[in-house]
């Protein structure tokens, strides 16, 4: 099963590590990860605003789409795999 993250970018649900939250309220480790990894090189930038942090297990994005979307989008692409 596959996770519209935003734009034209589609995941597989396997390969999702994590959703994070990007906002105001921000903890100081997440941004020192983004910014680690956008050093590193593994980060795409899906849109200007993002909304969200996709960890997946070998890129990180930025995602305009809301961590409780994604976490509601993905929670219903398991449960479609898990009945099949």
């Amino acid at each position: 099963m596959f996770l519209h993250i935003g734009g034209d970018v589609m995941i597989p649900l396997k390969d999702l590590v994590g959703l994070i939250a990007l906002d105001s309220g921000s903890q100081p480790i997440n941004l020192e990860f983004l910014k680690t990894a956008e050093e590193e090189g593994f980060v795409v930038q899906l849109t200007g605003e993002p909304a969200s942090l996709v960890i997946c297990t070998k890129q990180v994005y930025l995602s305009p789409i809301s961590t409780q979307t994604l976490a509601k989008r993905a929670r219903k692409g398991y449960e479609q795999t898990e009945s099949d």
